[in-house]
């Protein structure tokens, strides 16, 4: 059973918490605190395994908690607010819901949570491996794929654009580097700054000059256009003409 700690100062958001918890026996609510005071005093003499936590509060935000906390419990942020999703991902929020939640999405963060909660272990620099499948979170859904069947994940400032099969990209609000840190490489290979390939999508490469190229990837419907270095890295991958 995990232990949660509920943490909004608004008290008709802590009952529908409490209500959307109800149904799900594996989680104990062992504590409810509507400011960053009052939740720092909780979380350390409960020490739970998960949060529960609104962005807006009196005198502080839910993130400065985060920040405050060394290291934070499992943490699902809670808000009316989308415009905070990079900051609590770059916090390590397991999941991010807009307010008013539905019972299906929250099943889903409750699920997410179990899983990063059972990985308090050593975690290896590639969690991920081929085979495995990857849970993909947006504000508004999570898309579970196939780690192999990803072609293209593309750096967009703060965000990673993610190509998926028959599906538009993903836009994830995690950097790109936070991927390289966890998908299996190879057949992954960041080949520059901004985009990480999967090698096995490869279809060719298309070269303009010495210094230009454009490679296809199956399943992406744009050529990208990469520079000398990148082609560098990738004339090991390319099968010999």
């Amino acid at each position: 059973m995990l232990r949660v700690v509920l943490c909004d100062d608004e008290r008709l958001a802590l009952q529908r918490l409490r209500q959307l918890l109800a149904p799900h026996s594996n989680f104990q609510i062992v504590g409810e605190a509507g400011s960053k005071a009052g939740a720092l005093k909780l979380i350390r003499k409960e020490k739970p395994d998960a949060l529960f936590l609104d962005v807006q509060m009196p005198g502080a935000t839910g993130l400065d908690l985060l920040k405050a906390l060394h290291p934070p419990p499992k943490t699902v942020m809670v808000t009316a607010y989308a415009k905070y999703a990079v900051q609590a991902f770059d916090l390590e929020a397991v999941d991010y819901l807009i307010k008013p939640v539905n019972p299906q999405r929250f099943a889903q963060a409750l699920h997410r949570l179990e899983n990063a909660c059972s990985k308090k272990k050593s975690i290896s620099k590639t969690p991920y491996s081929s085979g495995d499948r990857i849970c993909l979170h947006t504000p508004h859904q999570s898309m579970v794929v196939p780690v192999d069947s990803i072609p293209l994940l593309q750096a967009d400032g703060d965000f990673t654009r993610i190509h998926i099969p028959n599906s538009a990209p993903l836009m994830i609000c995690q950097t790109l580097g936070s991927y390289e840190k966890i998908l299996p490489f190879p057949p992954f290979a960041r080949i520059d700054r901004s985009h990480i390939i999967n090698v096995n999508h490869i279809t060719r490469l298309e070269r303009k000059s010495r210094d230009e190229a454009n490679l296809v990837l199956e399943g992406v419907n744009d050529k990208i256009p990469i520079g000398r270095a990148a082609q560098l890295r990738l004339k090991d991958q390319l099968p010999k003409s």
